[in-house]
């Protein structure tokens, strides 16, 4: 790891980066492209300089409460938090200021931090975002390689279930050839329903590709899926988004188990919800 000075840490849209950089080694990381001008090998993870300061100083500035979003660009459990303890200080500054969190890993050690989450959410909203992409096990540590397995998120998202968080489960990306098959997908669907999640964000069956994280993914097909690059190659070309030549079927499944279970699942209305703030504090104040 190193360090970089900053001068400011929450985007105008109120998202939270503190790492940049993952050591998780998901074999389709988008933020492994070269768009994101990430200036430094992708798993030596930069550390922002006087972070919680810089955070606590933004946090005093904005004018009213909102939501905060963290986990889009880098997941913040990655293996040096419990270390850092970074993720945890912004929590703790969150449930200071009143403000809500809607905030995306891949791991479980999220669950460390389920008293700050419980404290935000009793105020006003605490979002535990997890992303399923594969039913298999052997194969999620294929593609996801140094990070909790599918099964193992799915018993945490029951956890904050148990202690009323709701969650958001993101399905994607699913890779075409791969693991874009009707078992693989109902598989997940059935830990949703189990998770009782709030809803499931899906743009659709495949997956993006350019420069940068094309690179890295064709290098991993050609470790553990021999001839699957050339595969890609002669159904994507260059594209940047390969769509599963399943994504209709699929979809269709989709939608309508969503619909019998109640799961949000139009994208519109997922980001509606996570975005918007609630304010329970009045009620609390009741009691």
């Amino acid at each position: 790891m190193h360090y970089k000075a900053y001068k400011t840490i929450l985007s105008p849209k109120n998202g939270l980066n503190l790492f940049r950089g993952c050591t998780h080694g998901c074999i389709y990381c988008d933020s492994r492209s070269d768009c994101y001008q990430m200036d430094h090998p992708f798993e030596d993870i930069e550390i922002k300089v006087n972070a919680l300061a810089i955070f606590e100083q933004e946090l005093q500035r904005r004018r009213k409460p909102c939501m905060i979003g963290t986990g889009a660009m880098t997941d913040p459990y990655i293996q040096l938090e419990p270390r850092l303890q970074i993720t945890r200080g912004a929590l703790a500054l969150i449930e200071k200021y009143e403000f809500g969190v809607a905030i995306q890993t891949k791991s479980t050690r999220i669950l460390r931090d389920l008293d700050l989450l419980t404290a935000i959410n009793q105020k006003t909203k605490a979002v535990v975002q997890m992303t399923l992409t594969t039913y298999d096990e052997d194969l999620c540590k294929l593609l996801e390689p140094y990070v909790s397995t599918t099964k193992e998120r799915v018993e945490a998202l029951i956890r904050f279930k148990e202690a009323e968080i709701p969650s958001i489960v993101w399905l994607s990306p699913i890779l075409p050839f791969i693991n874009d098959s009707q078992e693989n997908l109902q598989g997940i669907l059935e830990y949703c329903i189990q998770a009782g999640v709030k809803g499931i964000l899906c743009f659709g069956f495949g997956v993006t590709l350019r420069a940068g994280n094309r690179d890295y993914f064709y290098q991993q097909l050609d470790k553990y899926f021999p001839g699957m690059k050339q595969k890609y190659r002669l159904a994507f070309g260059e594209n940047y988004v390969c769509t599963s030549p399943n994504n209709e079927v699929l979809m269709e499944i989709f939608k309508n188990t969503c619909r019998k279970h109640g799961i949000l699942y139009q994208t519109k209305d997922i980001f509606r919800y996570l975005h918007t703030f609630e304010d329970k504090r009045e009620q609390l104040s009741l009691f």
